[in-house]
Formats: C-alpha cells, structure tokens, sequence
C-alpha cells in the first residue's frame, strides 16, 4: 500500500498534480484512493494496535480489561480538545495548496505545534493529579479503580506529543501526503507493541507491570511517533514553511477559528463515551460483577467496530481535503460533488467491513472475551453494528467534508446535539432507568448514528458551506 502511494506522489511535485479535477468517475476513485489508502492504512494500524492492547490486556481478566476499556475512553477524553487542531491544519493546509500558496501550507501548521504545547503541557500537569478523584466516578469497581488510575495517569502525560502528533496528521492530509502519516503510525506502533510486550508481562528482565505497563508504553510510544514527524517534518516540508515562521495574529485567530468547534466537539464526543461507560456500569447496580462484564463486553464490541469504522473515517479525511483544495481553486461544485462521491465509496466499504460482525460474531468476540457470559453479552451488540455500519459512514464522510470546507461550527452543533441531547439520555433510560441492558443501550446508539447521517447529507445539500472564507 505505501510503495503504491509513493510512486504516485513521492514528493510535493507531483502532489500539485493532484489540485486539478480528474475527468471521469475511475479517475475520481483513484484520487480519492490516493489520498484515502495511507490515512485508512493509519486508522486501520491504530486500530489493530488497539485490538492487539486488548487481547493482551484481556488475558488478565475482566477487571484489568474494564479499567483499560474505561481508561482508554476517559484518556480520550482528556486528550480530545487538543486533537482538534488537526482540523484546523488541514483546512487551511488544502486551502492555500488549491490556491496555489505552497511556501504557505505548513505555517499553520507551526502554529499548531506552538499551541499544542502552550495547551498540553500544563494541562498534563493538572489532570495527572485529578485522575485518582475522577476515575472512581467512571467507574465504582474497586478492582478496576486500582489498575485503572496509575494506567490512565501514564496516558495523560503524552499530552503534548498527542497534540503534535494531530498536528501533523492535518497537515499530510492537507497536502496529499497521507503516506507520511501512516508512515509514522507503523513505526509507532511497532514500538507500542513491543513495549507492550514487556512491559505487560515483563519480559527482558522489565517488571510485570499489567494493564498499567499497557499505559506507559502507549505514551512512551507516542512520543516516539512525534520525533518521527518532526524528522519527516524537516524533509518533506521546509519548503512549505515548516519551521520557518509562525502565523501571524490573524492566521493564528483563524486556526482557532477553524480548531475549537472541531476541539469542542471531539471533546464532548469523547465526554459522551464516558457517560455511556458509566452508565453501562451503573446499570445493573445491584450486580456489580454483571455490570463489570458488561463495561468488559463493550469495550470489547467499541474496539472491533472501530476497526470498521475507521476506513470510513479516512476517507471522510480524504474527502475534507478534496473539498478544501477544489474551494482553494474556486471551484465550489467540484467540492460538493467530491462530497457525494466519497460517501458512494464510503458506504460500500464499510458495508463489506461490516458483513463479519454481522454474520460471525462469535469468531471475532472470542479472541478477546474468555468468559461466555461475557460473549453473550457482546453479540448482539456487534452484530446490530455489523448491520447498520454502512449508514454511519454517510454521516461520517460528511461530517468531515463540512470541516475540510470550514463549516466546523455547523458539524459540532449536530453532532453534540444528536449525541447529548437525544442519544445519551435515552440510554440513561434504557440501561439504569429500564434496567433493559447492552443491546437496548447499542440499539439506541446505532439509531442516534443514523438520524446524525441524515442531518449531515441535508447541510451538505443545501450547500451554505460554498461560501465560508479561509
């Protein structure tokens, strides 16, 4: 996958080839694919690494998967307001290479960089403290509480490099150079896995350390992944202005701009995982062990469908891109028709991805759950997921094509709204109120995903976006 993508646009020359509008639906997928594979690839990588945290973690037992699953979405938690100057970088970054400003695309870039660690440093600090007050919240099980604070807390302190690392994310994308980012994915994750392997288990003379040895080396790993970038950094984009100068009062205002909705909703997306966590756990309260399997069976049915979900998410990526660099050549019906044409290659990618969770769950769940009150509890979840999945996609791929146009503000307000407002108090219904469990809470879930497809297929047809300024 990299070697292709590299013998198609190995340096910034022929990226610029990429800017004018193919002729011909073929010529279309393939700039989209282009684009799309190596971010896909990243996603995919991300994913499997993930899935490879809890099959190991998960040898250990459901208390140590519970304080990782519930750890995990409260770390992406923390770090989702610091994400969103991904959005930001690659807005601009695509905007001004359809422009035609290429000595221009990575001074926002810098900019963000700067931020990131203004932002993340002492923000690390503080919440390194919070978590052993804030964790108990998530979660009442004493035995999670105990495996679950010290992992979370090494997660916190890879802050700034997180921050970086989505800096960097948005501006490869930007500039059709996706197979730098997965580049560095691989090498992160090589090193993620390794150090999960010894320090989970404590191989090469390294103390067994458990779930918590699964937080250091994710953070020791991500920063390994941020000197990478900084490397490639130096390579691929000097001439884009890397490091050579930052923004000035207005580009900074406008990454602000262009990165707080997107922050905001990522912060509040990530915020709703956690509530539906505690509410999974608060759902059976008079049998914890049952409301622990529970936790332990959707952290499981969350990673797998991320798994799917993500390629989707990548091409949405791909398709913010496309839409920013046809805005940037002034060219508003290309951008709304790339818009329509990622969502025809999202849903049926994610269809075909789907059709093993619908059709062979028990396959899937198996190399990660190990008792089978747990598994049953799983199936019918990932099974629903399986069924619905090619929707979500719609709703994804838009999403992110409104932010590539600058309409980050109107892709919060929906999907904060959907998920807060509609999808997590008929949860709290379902799960504590009705006592009615998992698969009534996941039905809920994959229907709030459907109706947020819809509202983002209306914006992008109305086509307000057209005429935002970057």
């Amino acid at each position: 996958m990299v070697v292709a993508c590299t013998t198609i646009i190995p340096a910034r020359g022929r990226a610029q080839d990429l800017r004018r509008p193919p002729d011909g639906m073929r010529q279309r997928v393939r700039q989209v694919l282009v684009i799309a594979l190596p971010i896909i690839g990243g996603m995919t990588s991300q994913n499997i690494l993930n899935l490879v945290d809890t099959a190991m973690v998960g040898s250990l037992g459901d208390e140590a998967l519970a304080a990782v699953g519930t750890g995990s979405f409260a770390n992406f938690l923390a770090m989702a307001f610091i994400t969103g100057l991904s959005a930001g970088v690659q807005t601009i970054a695509s905007r001004r290479m359809g422009e035609g400003r290429d000595a221009e695309t990575a001074v926002s870039l810098n900019g963000a960089l700067l931020i990131a660690l203004l932002i993340g440093l002492p923000l690390s600090i503080v919440l390194l403290q919070l978590v052993p007050y804030v964790f108990p919240v998530l979660n009442p099980d004493p035995a999670v509480v105990e495996q679950g604070v010290p992992y979370l807390q090494a997660r916190v302190l890879a802050m700034v490099a997180v921050g970086m690392n989505f800096s960097f994310r948005g501006y490869w994308n930007g500039v059709n150079l996706s197979q730098l980012y997965l580049r560095t994915l691989l090498v992160m994750h090589a090193a993620n896995i390794l150090l999960n392997w010894v320090l989970i288990f404590g191989h090469l003379g390294a103390p067994a350390m458990g779930a918590v040895g699964a937080g250091v080396a994710s953070a020791i790993a991500t920063y390994v992944g941020t000197g990478y970038y900084f490397l490639l950094g130096l390579r691929h984009a000097r001439k884009g202005g890397f490091l050579r100068k930052l923004p000035d009062a207005d580009g900074m205002r406008t990454i602000g701009r262009l990165a707080l909705p997107n922050a905001f909703q990522q912060l509040f997306f990530a915020a709703g995982f956690n509530v539906l966590f505690w509410i999974i756990a608060h759902t059976d309260v008079a049998d914890q062990a049952h409301a622990t399997a529970e936790v332990a069976a959707a952290n499981v049915v969350l990673n797998v469908t991320l798994v799917s979900v993500l390629p989707g998410l990548g091409l949405g990526l791909a398709a913010a891109s496309l839409v920013g660099q046809a805005l940037g050549r002034s060219d508003p019906e290309d951008a709304k028709a790339w818009g329509w044409d990622v969502v025809r290659i999202g849903a049926a990618v994610m269809t075909v991805l789907g059709l093993p969770m619908l059709l062979f769950p028990d396959l899937i769940l198996g190399v990660f759950l190990h008792e089978a009150d747990t598994l049953e509890l799983a199936r019918g979840p990932l099974r629903l997921v399986g069924a619905t999945i090619g929707v979500d996609a719609v709703g994804m791929v838009l999403m992110n094509a409104l932010i590539g146009a600058g309409a980050s503000r109107a892709s919060m307000v929906v999907s904060i709204a959907t998920q807060w407002l509609l999808f997590l108090p008929v949860a709290y219904l379902l799960g504590p109120g009705l006592g009615l469990g998992l698969m009534a809470i996941w039905t809920a879930q994959v229907s709030y995903r459907g109706l947020t497809a819809l509202i983002f297929a209306h914006l992008w047809k109305q086509g307000r976006w057209m005429s935002i300024k970057v």
